[in-house]
């Protein structure tokens, strides 16, 4: 087995883009700048302490204290109409203060508006659920804990979703190497052939960036392909493509690569 390699900075090396780069904030507004989102702030800031709020891209967005969740989203939901929870999970700040940030995207149909409902949490602390209150954050808050290693207090069945339950490391964390770490290169060899066919079978090669250029079989030369085992020489004709069978079909007019147009005018 590979020596283990540290991957605290992994991110910060990786060779196309900078996974630490946080964008450009669009502007905000003033929660006063809009009748219905003010009143639904005050409702909330009545019974909970709010440490934040603006108005962002038509959205209100509040800062709660996280032993406050449940409380204010049962508040949302029986008494201010926002009865859809369409998204929660975390953000990964920490790198920058050892925090993951809590997010849930709240929707009430009747009032046309949004509100997003945040927190912070140290690294290792976990949220309480409010799979009771909405049962869509069933799956998020397991997803959160699949990915990030957030845990969710009262869920009812906290196990990962998406990666084998045996899985190790948590994929959207910005230390998480991109192609995996070497648990992740070996883990399907060591499943289904055992360990000792590591030397024989090789590590899985897990980067989606990486384009083989003499690789005849998943299509990565397109216009000089090849039949499967053919020797690559560089000299390859290349090849015409075509949108339909050489006879065409039946009552269809056959079309010419040369003939497409590129439609620039999105509104036609």
């Amino acid at each position: 087995m590979r020596a283990y390699t540290p991957k605290d900075d992994v991110q910060a090396k990786a060779y196309y883009t900078d996974r630490f780069y946080v964008s450009p904030q669009v502007p905000k507004q003033k929660p006063e700048s809009d009748e219905v989102f003010n009143a639904d702030l005050e409702a909330i800031k009545a019974k909970f302490e709010v440490t934040d709020a603006y108005i962002q891209v038509e959205q209100l967005v509040i800062y709660i204290n996280a032993n406050d969740i449940y409380g204010v989203l049962e508040l949302m939901r029986d008494e201010l109409e926002y009865t859809q929870l369409s998204e929660m999970s975390a953000i990964d700040w920490l790198a920058k203060g050892n925090k993951f940030e809590i997010f849930y995207q709240m929707l009430s149909m009747n009032k046309r508006k949004r509100i997003r409902v945040k927190y912070f949490i140290e690294n290792g602390q976990a949220v309480d659920s409010v799979e009771k209150l909405f049962r869509s954050a069933d799956w998020s808050e397991r997803e959160m804990f699949d990915m990030f290693g957030i845990e969710a207090n009262g869920h009812p069945f906290m196990k990962r979703i998406l990666m084998p339950y045996d899985w190790q490391g948590f994929p959207l964390l910005k230390t998480y190497p991109l192609q995996g770490d070497e648990f992740a290169a070996w883990y399907e060899v060591d499943k289904i052939y055992g360990k000792e066919a590591r030397d024989i079978i090789g590590p899985e090669l897990r980067d989606t960036a990486k384009v083989d250029r003499y690789d005849s079989e998943r299509f990565a030369r397109l216009g000089h392909e090849v039949p499967k085992g053919t020797k690559i020489t560089g000299n390859e004709p290349k090849n015409e493509q075509n949108y339909q069978e050489d006879d065409g079909v039946f009552m269809i007019k056959k079309f010419d690569k040369k003939d497409s147009v590129v439609i620039d005018d999105p509104q036609r």
